[in-house]
């Protein structure tokens, strides 16, 4: 197993959508998204992302085969759902580098390659003159019917790597579940890292 960490541009980040589309439908079907998503959707929702002045797209890969991805861009440059959190609170976005998801098929799991997408990120927020970076995460009841009792959540890495949720940062967004007709609102945290 060769594994390499690299952001990907132009010509090649292009060629890469299909597979990341693919990746993301793989892995956010799982616990705690439980998404069911459309490649052509992805595919949308990948290049729109990665258009954004300044904004990155970090690969895994496993010879030629990518087997993770994250992706960040200027909070300025996001969805107006994803910003009014944070202008609801007073928090300025323009400073901010959003980290769009981390997503890493589990056989590749516990081997540095989620630090490597963060260390890349946050190196690209740097270049970029953030002053903070964030993300969000989808809130699960800690009784909800299809958490896996094997599930560990994240919580501890991020705090690892100097996030914390922040009190009454939270937003919505829309996706369809496996067994639901449409989409419906989840609940979402931000967590934020000063640099």
């Amino acid at each position: 197993m060769t594994l390499a960490v690299r952001p990907l541009t132009g010509d090649a980040l292009r060629a890469a959508l299909g597979d990341l589309a693919r990746l993301r439908i793989a892995i956010f079907a799982a616990f705690p998204y439980l998404y069911s998503g459309s490649e052509d959707y992805e595919r949308e929702y990948l290049a729109e992302f990665t258009a954004a002045p300044d904004a990155v797209l970090v690969a895994a890969f496993d010879g030629e085969r990518i087997v993770g991805a994250a992706t960040a861009s200027p909070l300025i440059a996001q969805d107006d759902y994803i910003c009014a959190p944070f202008e609801r609170l007073g928090i300025d976005p323009a400073p901010v580098f959003y980290f769009g998801e981390s997503v890493l098929l589990p056989e590749y799991r516990g081997q540095g390659i989620g630090h490597a997408f963060f260390d890349q990120r946050e190196a690209a927020a740097r270049a970029y003159g953030a002053t903070h970076t964030s993300f969000c995460a989808v809130v699960r009841q800690a009784d909800h019917p299809q958490r896996p009792a094997d599930y560990v959540s994240l919580d501890a890495f991020w705090q690892r790597r100097g996030y914390a949720p922040v009190p009454g940062l939270t937003g919505e967004f829309h996706w369809q579940e496996h067994g639901e007709a449409g989409e419906s609102a989840k609940p979402m945290q931000y967590w934020m890292h000063a640099l």
